[in-house]
């Protein structure tokens, strides 16, 4: 029967081959060939001096947890002792942003027989503004993907039609990335100070140049509309009536341009309570 203070993957590892193991990848995880020793998850009670011995490295942690790195022939009698409650085997951990994107089958729908990208489409983003230098965000001549970027909050030329803030051209933003980020940004001077829209906009739109392709978004080959929301108050999030502007922003800048479009909205609220009333 398998030791019960071990976890199952851990029992499983120690069953198979070398060879089984290599084959598995997840199985191997926490092992050295080469020292034939085990990094392993201990739960204990007592004292952390009596988790190290002979050949054993303990590393105590808050909360009567270790890391224990013992060669491989002393795990049994290690579970053995009346000071450790359970070993658990470590997992290999991966970037999460993958697992997601493979969960929603945007990978299939990227690299599949259609293979959309986004080529053609309008991304628009009503948030806390863009990095607008961020290479993601940059065509691989050094370009701006955006082709309009309304800032709300800073006075000056606003839309036809809006009474607040000032509209900037790709024209305008390219000729701030070719000047460079000191000169650059007194030309164009919206910045995105939380960073949320550089985030979300990066997951809906990013082409990854910045990590070498690794990490696109979802329509990587989109135009790019962006509308960062005004802060009426200092110290306050935007309201919907700056949201309801920006998205109308969008929708015209699409008709105007006679393109399909997609908005992103990570901003929110629940409009208060949803309880029925007794």
């Amino acid at each position: 029967m398998p030791d019960q203070k071990i976890d199952n993957l851990l029992n499983l590892a120690l069953d198979a081959t070398e060879e089984e193991r290599q084959k598995s990848g997840n199985l191997n995880t926490g092992y050295d060939p080469a020292g034939k020793t085990w990094d392993v998850i201990v739960k204990y009670t007592g004292r952390e001096e009596e988790l190290s011995g002979e050949g054993i490295q303990a590393v105590p942690l808050l909360g009567n947890y270790a890391v224990v790195t013992f060669p491989e022939r002393e795990i049994d009698s290690y579970s053995d002792r009346e000071n450790v409650i359970f070993m658990e085997k470590p997992k290999q951990l991966y970037f999460e942003v993958f697992q997601g994107k493979t969960a929603s089958c945007i990978q299939a729908v990227q690299t599949g027989a259609e293979g959309l990208t986004g080529e053609g489409i309008l991304m628009g983003i009503v948030d806390s503004g863009v990095d607008y230098f961020h290479p993601d965000f940059r065509n691989e001549d050094g370009s701006s993907r955006i082709l309009y970027l309304w800032d709300q909050g800073i006075p000056g030329k606003p839309p036809a039609g809006y009474g607040a803030g000032t509209e900037y051209t790709k024209e305008e933003i390219d000729e701030a990335l070719a000047l460079g980020e000191n000169q650059g940004r007194r030309l164009v001077p919206s910045v995105d100070i939380s960073g949320h829209g550089t985030a979300v906009l990066g997951i809906a739109a990013g082409n990854g140049r910045a990590s070498g392709g690794v990490n696109r978004g979802v329509a990587y080959e989109s135009d790019l509309l962006v509308v960062k929301m005004g802060i009426p108050k200092e110290n306050s999030f935007p309201r919907t009536t700056e949201l309801i502007q920006g998205i109308d922003y969008l929708m015209r800048k699409a008709l105007e341009l006679n393109r399909p479009l997609v908005i992103n909205l990570s901003f929110g609220n629940n409009y208060g309570s949803h309880e029925p009333y007794n």
